[in-house]
């Protein structure tokens, strides 16, 4: 997939967990939601710099990357529990293929962290491999 490609995949990935936020109100899946807007948020700051749409800073670079990192930590602790709102988006396969799901959140974190942010080049090198770990566990456990 060529880079336009990918950043348009993970442009589509945070609009879609923008739109997922608008309306959860269980405090689980509103715990999702602000996890994955901060995942959102650092992917788009990646982006722009990927895109020259937004100046290169290599401290917001790193403060992005590393928020990916740690926000995909807490992919398995804020989804350990189902949740009954009707808002919510994740499918029921995240806690019948728990392990599957929790290795996708551990294979976001691991891209993420393999990415070298101390060049806008660098960035857009990693940014495809990230918008594919996003990718992957939206079209298993996210639902439409």
């Amino acid at each position: 997939m060529k880079l336009t490609g990918k950043m348009l995949v993970l442009g589509l990935v945070m609009i879609g967990g923008i739109a997922y936020a608008a309306s959860a109100t269980d405090p689980d899946a509103k715990a999702r939601q602000e996890l994955m807007d901060a995942n959102g948020a650092a992917a788009k700051t990646l982006a722009g710099m990927a895109s020259g749409k937004v100046a290169f800073d290599a401290a917001a670079a790193a403060a992005a990357k590393q928020s990916l990192v740690d926000d995909a930590a807490k992919i398995p602790v804020v989804f350990k529990n189902q949740s009954t709102d009707p808002a919510s988006k994740a499918k029921p396969d995240i806690w019948t293929s728990w392990d599957d799901f929790a290795g996708k959140a551990k294979d976001l974190g691991t891209t993420a962290a393999a990415m070298d942010t101390s060049s806008a080049d660098g960035i857009k090198a990693g940014l495809g491999a990230i918008g594919g770990a996003c990718s992957a566990c939206h079209t298993a456990y996210k639902a439409s």
